[in-house]
Formats: C-alpha cells, sequence, structure tokens
C-alpha cells in the first residue's frame, strides 16, 4: 500500500468540475464487472492526487436501484485510489438532523433488495468484517473540514440504506426512526461494503436535504425539495473537499482496513474460480497472486 494518498471521490455529477482540481484529466476505466458510471476526472488538489466519479453519470442518468456498484468500486482501485470519501444527499429521521447539516455517517442498515453487493461469490468464498463499516480517520477529517467551512455536523449518525428509487411511505419512516437510524438514502450500500472488500477505507459525509415522510405535521418529501437543498449546498460541498485535502497529512499511515482480506477468504487455493481469480485481480490481487 502507498504511502501517499489517492482520495476516490464518489459523489454528484459536477463535483469535480466545481472543486477546480489541478492537472484534471477525464479517463474512460473498464471494469471487468461491466460499465462504471461515467469516466473518472483525476487531478490534484494541494498537491495530493484525487479520482473522482459521479455516482449517477453524467446529468444525474442512472438511478440509485441501477447503479454499478462494483464497477465503480472496482474502477476506483484500478486508478490506485487509497481511500474513498462519498458525498450524498439524506433525508433525515431526527429532528436534530435538520435539512441543510451534514452528518458524518459511522453505521448502515440495509434495506436494498436488488443489487450485486459483493465481489467474491461461488468459486471464491470471501467473508469481510462490517462491524465498523467507516474509517474513523477519514470521518473524522471530513467532519473537520465541513464543520471548518462552517457547516452543522454531527459526528455519528445510522445511514438507513433503502432500495428506492421512490422514496419511503409514512409506515416505513416511523419503523426506521423505531430501529435507530438517524438518516435515510439509496446509494451507501452496497457501495460501503464493496469498498470494504476492496480493502479501501470508506468515509461518508452526508447532506440532509428534507424529513422523509415521519413527521406529521409536515408534507411529505418530494424531489423539488430535495434538489432545492441540494443546490445551496454544492458551493458548501465543493469548499469542505477542498479543506479536506489541505487538511492531509503528506504520509499516508497505513491502517485496519488496508488488510481487510488477510484472513476473509474461505475457499480452498485448489477450489479457487480461476476467472474469477482474474476478475478480482485489482480488488483482490494483493492476497490472490
Amino acid at each position: 500500500m502507498s504511502d501517499t494518498f489517492h482520495i476516490g471521490v464518489i459523489g454528484g455529477s459536477g463535483l469535480a468540475a466545481g472543486i477546480g482540481l489541478d492537472e484534471a484529466q477525464d479517463i474512460a476505466v473498464s471494469s471487468p464487472f461491466g460499465e462504471p458510471s461515467a469516466p473518472v476526472t483525476t487531478g490534484r488538489l494541494s498537491g495530493v492526487r484525487f479520482t473522482f466519479l459521479p455516482r449517477h453519470g453524467p446529468g444525474h442518468r442512472i438511478p440509485p436501484h441501477l447503479v454499478n456498484y462494483r464497477a465503480n468500486i472496482d474502477v476506483l482501485k484500478r486508478c490506485g485510489v487509497t481511500d474513498v470519501i462519498a458525498l450524498s444527499a439524506v433525508g433525515s429521521l431526527d429532528e436534530a438532523r435538520r435539512p441543510g447539516h451534514f452528518v458524518a455517517v459511522d453505521q448502515f442498515i440495509e434495506r436494498t433488495t436488488s443489487r450485486e453487493n459483493s465481489f467474491f461469490g461461488p468459486g471464491l468464498v470471501a467473508h469481510v468484517s462490517m462491524a465498523d463499516p467507516v474509517c474513523p480517520r477519514l470521518s473524522a477529517a471530513l467532519a473537520d473540514a465541513a464543520a471548518g467551512e462552517g457547516a452543522t455536523v454531527h459526528r455519528g449518525g445510522t445511514y438507513l440504506a433503502m432500495e428506492g428509487p421512490q422514496f419511503s411511505t409514512r409506515a416505513e419512516s416511523r419503523l426506521y426512526r423505531q430501529w435507530g437510524a438517524h438518516v435515510i438514502g439509496m446509494t451507501a450500500m452496497p457501495e460501503a461494503r464493496l469498498a470494504r472488500e476492496a480493502e479501501l477505507p470508506y468515509a461518508l459525509l452526508a447532506m440532509v436535504t428534507d424529513y422523509d415522510s415521519w413527521r406529521e405535521e409536515a408534507e411529505a418529501v418530494d424531489a423539488a425539495e430535495v434538489l432545492a437543498v441540494m443546490h445551496r449546498n454544492v458551493a458548501l460541498a465543493n469548499q469542505v473537499v477542498r479543506r479536506f485535502a489541505a487538511s492531509l497529512p503528506a504520509r499516508r499511515s497505513p491502517g485496519p482496513i488496508d488488510t481487510a482480506l488477510d484472513h476473509a477468504i474461505m475457499t480452498a487455493p485448489a477450489a479457487r474460480d480461476r476467472a474469477l481469480i482474474a476478475r478480482l485481480h485489482a480488488v483482490a490481487g494483493r492476497v490472490l497472486g
């Protein structure tokens, strides 16, 4: 693992252009897991290599349940990314986490149903730990950057990942609050799971756009409301990423997520699917040889 940072950023389609990367290049990178959402944009911020990938593609053309999360993470790994930060719009399930606030998420509840959620499978079985799904040092650095730009930041919170693309019913929204979820969105899973399988430390800074559908006295969430708050937060999100880049130390210290696959692969070497091993060259080549 490199001792210098190369940050992968997964976010909105205009994020890379708005931040103003030095030496920016758009590069189409192929993946054995299919087409990623878009070509990556790579360049430098404060001297640090950053590679951006718009989760929903140019112009937000891919719905959350059809994003090729495996290809996106695989492509970032192929680009040499060492760490991944994600920015995502969410609804709030907690009165204190208000629209316009930021949440440095540290836990997830997954309720998606139709997505490919692992790089591994028949012929090559692996089980990574997801007990602590977010890298604490990345998350803290993102939260510090957001606070430094004047945002209201909640350090910690549980993200309920729903299938979508529709918003929640009121009954669902109330149930998720009872489960202890603080925010709700459609994209963080299986993104965070796949990042862990690829040994990429991952952190998510969620931008609250609405109160979902649990408040009796309020109108239900709609797309217009979400877009209005998102547009107000675009400039702030750009500033947060720039401040985050400037805060990174010159040397990247190794962490436990860098070796998440050390004891995860269960299939005996003689029984492993050679074709799957070849597909996993970027993701798991360190342990598969």
